[in-house]
């Protein structure tokens, strides 16, 4: 599904539609996650496509359209008369929303991984090359969308200017 929407041109009228759909995805995977139980196994997939998530946002947010061969955006000549509208305020602060709050169940979701013997999520992601990974999900775009650096996450005064 995500490669499917992110391959649907930046370009209006279906810029939206791209926009609304990989909204849609994104909260809709971020909130069945958790019912799942965590396995080591699985940790690495799901860490890759949540990458590929974050690649796809950056796409949309800088007006890319989508390589789904590197699984990025790369930047293309708009048509003569075509335009590209980028995302409202609205749909900004509900995708920081989304990824905020993913996060942090992901993060909840986490301490339900089997640690025996080990002692703590911390030393089993660092056991499996992942916690990096974990602590840099969505940055790109966070990062992207002003929400990060030397303003604090959760500060909504980071985001004024970046339309």
């Amino acid at each position: 599904m995500l490669s499917v929407i992110s391959q649907i041109p930046p370009v209006d009228p279906s810029a939206s539609l791209r926009t609304t759909l990989l909204l849609r995805l994104t909260g809709d995977v971020l909130q069945s996650i958790p019912g799942y139980t965590p396995a080591t196994e699985t940790l690495p997939l799901l860490l890759a496509w949540l990458n590929d998530l974050d690649q796809a946002w950056l796409a949309v947010l800088r007006g890319q359209a989508w390589d789904p061969e590197e699984c990025r955006g790369i930047d293309v000549e708009l048509p003569p008369g075509a335009h590209c509208t980028p995302m409202s305020q609205t749909e900004r602060t509900r995708l920081r929303s989304l990824l905020i709050s993913g996060s942090s169940s992901l993060e909840e979701w986490l301490e339900g991984l089997d640690t025996t013997g080990e002692g703590s999520v911390e030393i089993t992601l660092q056991r499996l090359g992942l916690e990096q990974a974990f602590n840099d999900l969505f940055s790109a775009t966070l990062a992207e969308m002003g929400s990060l650096g030397s303003v604090e996450v959760n500060d909504p005064n980071g985001m004024v200017g970046t339309c």
